[in-house]
């Protein structure tokens, strides 16, 4: 099955800055994401949160292993799929771009391959709602100051 590609976009009132502290730093996606728990399984090097650095973000019925891959600071976040998820060449690219009339444009890209490729319309769907949703839940959460003061600033 050829590769699928998912884009969803978000807007925020935050500022590009306040929206890059809750993507890089997992330890807040509990807050404010899908997600029940995180673990930082490997730190990045020089920075911990950043280029190499295994994310680990669990539900109830799942535990999804990431690496990230690349960082821009307040620009992009880009992450590849270790384990977790029935898919081969995952990448996700998260771009933040300053809007026009202030605040955020998130914009989250994701391409895949299901290893089940009868699958592939269920995996397109799921992961564009997914996607979808932490987008905006992204954009919400980086307009309450209370979250992002628990974001690590490093």
């Amino acid at each position: 099955m050829s590769q699928i590609e998912i884009v969803a976009e978000a807007s925020s009132r935050a500022a590009p800055g306040d929206v890059f502290r809750l993507l890089r730093d997992g330890s807040t996606w509990p807050a404010w994401s899908l997600f029940d728990r995180f673990e930082l399984e490997r730190e990045g090097v020089p920075d911990r949160l950043g280029v190499g650095a295994i994310r680990v973000f669990m539900t109830r019925v799942s535990r999804a292993r990431e690496e990230v891959v690349e960082v821009i600071p307040d620009r992009r976040l880009s992450y590849i799929l270790l384990s977790g998820l029935p898919f081969e060449d995952y990448r996700a690219d998260v771009d933040l771009a300053p809007a026009p009339e202030g605040g955020t444009t998130i914009r989250w890209r994701s391409r895949f391959r299901p290893k089940q490729p009868a699958f592939g319309w269920f995996w397109r769907s799921l992961m564009t709602r997914t996607l979808r949703d932490v987008g905006r839940q992204l954009a919400k959460a980086a307009e309450d100051p209370a979250i992002v003061a628990k974001a690590d600033s490093r």
